[in-house]
């Protein structure tokens, strides 16, 4: 049997490997219930996007700088450091078992909702790009990674970010699962990078 890992494959790949049928949704509303932010996360995000600006004037961001200067501040201060929520990096995705070749990957980080009582809850799934990179190269590997949590779970987000855009997607379990893609937003735009702070926080607590 062939082994295929993730990162080599393209998005028509996995549309026709893993049946993903793809759908645009125009609104995060449709999704969501996104709220305010305080005074507060106004200016923890003005801080993070002022800092991760400073990297990007001298340069390209490496995806490593990508995920310490902007997405790990970004879930911090959507509260996905809280319990019951935890962040697993670099974890290894159990194999995809096709007909003909088998799918290995491993993920930049996913933030996984912890139960005593029900089963574990992937909430959201990170890939990182240097900041050189179109976001959406990410996503092909957001669906091969999310795939295998739609045994379990009816829907789960992905994110695929180079630290200035970031593509949401809503994958959701059926037969043929299906992903909604969300319009991208931009951290260095003020009103989007607000909306960027709203959804993850919107997601956090779904």
């Amino acid at each position: 049997m062939v082994t295929v890992q993730a990162n080599t494959l393209r998005l028509k790949d996995v549309h026709e490997r893993l049946g993903y049928q793809r759908y645009y949704a125009d609104q995060f509303e449709d999704f969501l219930i996104l709220t305010e932010l305080t005074d507060h996360e106004t200016t923890e995000l003005l801080n993070i996007r002022s800092e991760f600006d400073r990297y990007l004037v001298e340069g390209n961001v490496l995806e490593g700088q990508v995920r310490i200067l902007s997405v790990n501040p970004l879930l911090r201060l959507s509260g996905f450091n809280r319990a019951p929520i935890t962040i697993e990096v670099e974890l290894a995705i159990e194999p995809i078992e096709l007909p003909e070749s088998q799918i290995t990957g491993r993920m930049d980080l996913l933030a996984i909702r912890r139960g005593k009582s029900a089963p574990d809850f992937w909430v959201l799934v990170v890939e990182s790009k240097e900041s050189g990179a179109d976001a959406m190269q990410g996503l092909s590997q957001l669906l091969t990674y999310a795939y295998t949590s739609l045994q379990e779970q009816r829907s789960v987000w992905g994110l695929a970010t180079n630290g200035i855009n970031y593509q949401f997607v809503q994958i959701q379990a059926g037969q043929p699962p299906q992903y909604f893609l969300l319009p991208e937003l931009n951290l260095l735009h003020r009103s989007s990078a607000s909306s960027l702070l709203q959804v993850l926080k919107a997601i956090c607590q779904t």
